[in-house]
């Protein structure tokens, strides 16, 4: 798939998510209609993300969702993922693509217009924007935390990649997300905490996809 159909993104984090493993939430996300996951998992040694990236990498080639790793290359490359997604600090979006080869999926985080205008032009596919409304899943300095969806609206406007907000999204406020120019939205407890996590990805799709009728009639 290409980033720009993307509607709703798991990003995983066992931690949150009680007694179910990871592949247990991907599984039931998948079941929700789940368009891309991200192996995230940086608690764990590499060894361990790369066992649990070849069974993620199972599961979405059979269902036809694409698979990211978040930062590590070395990994997505040993599990065949669909691509990668790199944060400001990480290795570059440019270092990504040439060890990674022109057919993967290069993804990166911004949350300012300058840091998007230079992440489309090192080559990236899509952006990671956010924290929208402010995260606790993961640290995220306070001038990135709750950034809003206006601040979502004015990367749309500058960049000509797709744009996926993530931070604080759930089902109840995803709509002005997307109706600010998102592709479409980022998770991580909204579904891996959910009691279910498939109707809570079915409820998150229903909404983005709300959002995005009101954007093409108007």
């Amino acid at each position: 798939m290409e980033p720009s159909t993307w509607r709703t993104y798991l990003v995983t984090q066992a931690s949150i998510a009680e007694d179910r493993s990871t592949p247990e939430v991907v599984r039931a996300a998948i079941e929700g209609g789940i368009d891309a996951v991200q192996l995230r998992e940086k608690e764990t040694s590499a060894r361990s993300r790369y066992e649990l990236g070849l069974e993620l990498r199972e599961l979405t080639a059979e269902a036809g969702v694409d698979l990211i790793v978040n930062d590590r290359i070395d990994v997505a490359e040993a599990i065949d993922a669909d691509g990668v997604h790199v944060g400001q600090s990480d290795l570059p979006v440019s270092v990504a693509r040439d060890l990674l080869g022109p057919e993967a999926i290069v993804g990166c985080s911004a949350s300012t217009v300058e840091e998007a205008r230079r992440a489309e032009a090192d080559g990236a596919d899509y952006l990671g924007v956010g924290s929208v409304y402010g995260t606790t899943s993961k640290d995220v300095p306070e001038a990135e935390n709750g950034i809003g969806p206006e601040r979502i609206a004015a990367i749309v406007e500058a960049v000509s990649i797709p744009v996926v907000g993530i931070g604080g999204i759930t089902a109840d406020n995803a709509g002005p997300v997307v109706e600010a120019g998102a592709a479409g939205v980022a998770v991580i407890s909204e579904i891996a905490a959910a009691d279910d996590p498939a109707v809570a990805t079915d409820a998150l799709a229903r909404t983005v996809e709300t959002a995005k009728d009101l954007e093409r009639r108007e």
